[in-house]
């Protein structure tokens, strides 16, 4: 019997790399220490990057029942409500891309990507086993739990997120990085919101040291609200930044946040004012990948948040865990093509690393380097929105990014 991949984490990363694997043919053991699968947070945007794994994967129809398709981004100043810069979606974006641009609830996301890899022959999914460690030997991984069992696998795939244990083992325990920025995550039902204010719209609001946005999820009945504010967190929280920092389940008040808001304008305070229930967590990231050996080394690779966390001010952290387990399908599909057997995990992780890291790194770079523009104050705030009113679409566009992933077996040019 093949001894299985064994996958740590059963998020978005650790689901989508177990199907992108079984799809291949390639038996999956994932283990999860949850109880049960759940994901938290609320909304999440995929960019036409992620949508075009989806879709490659035959998950669109999945999609398509649960997530909101967005007219355009809209970039408007929080104190004077004045629109600053915007960037159509829709039927554009698609033309421009060949996909579109959604937007849907995490649990969503979560569950059907559980559902597609509890349908794929080979996945054994296992709850409440929690990774203690690993060795590597030639010919495989062992993988020993918490509760003294020992797996036997191929290879590793350390999908187990910020904190992840097996990241800790391969590259060393280095504590992560404090953002100093608080985001506060809530849900309203679309119509409870003023009508102009639930429009299928993504509309980011830009102040000093703090942003808010705010777009429709589940089909457009509800909208996600995330607001990002810089400083200590409120009364009742348990003082300094980060002084929880894995807690995803902080009870924010209304009143800490509409403080840290200070002079909002009239349309912000009402979508503000129409959330019943706040959730509260410290933003944690580490430095932008710098090479290969980051991302992979022999038969353990870190796919998602344990490779490469991303503050949430380029809307990409499902995207590219999406993106990391579609480029190690596609390479274990080659190698499958190629009729060597059994699959060289050494070797296609090292395709893979090479083929992620520099991306992945890009998007950590330009995901830090948005919040300083969207937190701007004084002369860069206003350099920010004369950019925006000057270049309009073309600042707001990226299209390394939503022309992307690139295919790692495709020929060079």
């Amino acid at each position: 019997m093949t001894d299985p991949v064994l996958v740590a984490g059963g998020g978005i990363g650790g689901l989508a790399a177990a199907f992108a694997l079984a799809r291949e043919g390639v038996p999956v053991t994932l283990v999860e220490q949850a109880p049960a699968f759940g994901e938290v947070g609320a909304g999440l945007q995929l960019g036409p990057n992620a949508v075009r794994v989806l879709d490659d994967w035959g998950l669109s129809a999945a999609l398509h029942a649960c997530a909101a398709f967005p007219d355009e981004i809209r970039a408007r100043d929080a104190h004077t409500a004045r629109q600053l810069g915007r960037l159509r979606l829709g039927p554009v974006i698609r033309a421009r891309y060949g996909k579109p641009y959604a937007t849907l609830h995490r649990v969503d996301l979560h569950a059907f990507l559980l559902e597609a890899a509890r349908g794929q022959p080979g996945v054994q999914l296992r709850l409440g086993q929690r990774v203690a460690a690993y060795e590597e030997h030639a010919d495989g991984v062992r993988l020993s739990l918490e509760s003294g069992e020992t797996l036997h696998g191929q290879a590793l795939l350390g999908c187990d997120g910020l904190w992840s244990r097996v990241r800790g083992q391969l590259l060393g325990t280095v504590p992560v990085r404090a953002s100093g920025h608080l985001a506060y995550r809530g849900l309203v039902p679309a119509d409870e919101l003023p009508p102009a204010l639930a429009q299928p719209v993504v509309t980011v609001w830009l102040g000093p040291k703090l942003h808010v946005v705010h777009y429709p999820v589940r089909s457009g009945e509800y909208f996600n609200v995330v607001a990002v504010v810089e400083g200590v967190l409120g009364h009742g929280h348990g003082g300094e930044v980060g002084s929880d920092p894995q807690s995803w389940t902080h009870q924010a008040h209304a009143h800490d946040l509409r403080r840290a808001l200070g002079p909002a304008c009239d349309d912000l305070v009402r979508v503000i004012e129409a959330v019943h229930e706040w959730k509260l967590w410290p933003l944690n990231d580490r430095p932008p990948l710098t090479g290969p050996g980051e991302h992979a080394r022999g038969r353990v690779a870190l796919l998602g948040d344990a490779a490469h966390p991303l503050r949430p001010y380029l809307a990409q952290g499902a995207a590219m865990a999406i993106e990391d387990a579609w480029t190690i399908g596609r390479l274990v599909a080659h190698e499958g093509r190629s009729g060597r057997q059994p699959i060289g995990w050494p070797g296609v992780f090292e395709a893979f690393a090479r083929t992620r890291w520099a991306r992945n790194a890009q998007v950590q770079q330009r995901s830090a380097r948005n919040g300083s523009i969207f937190h701007a104050d004084g002369v860069v705030r206003l350099g920010r929105n004369v950019s925006m009113a000057l270049l309009g679409e073309r600042l707001m566009d990226n299209p390394w990014l939503y022309s992307g992933p690139p295919d790692p077996v495709a020929p060079s040019p």
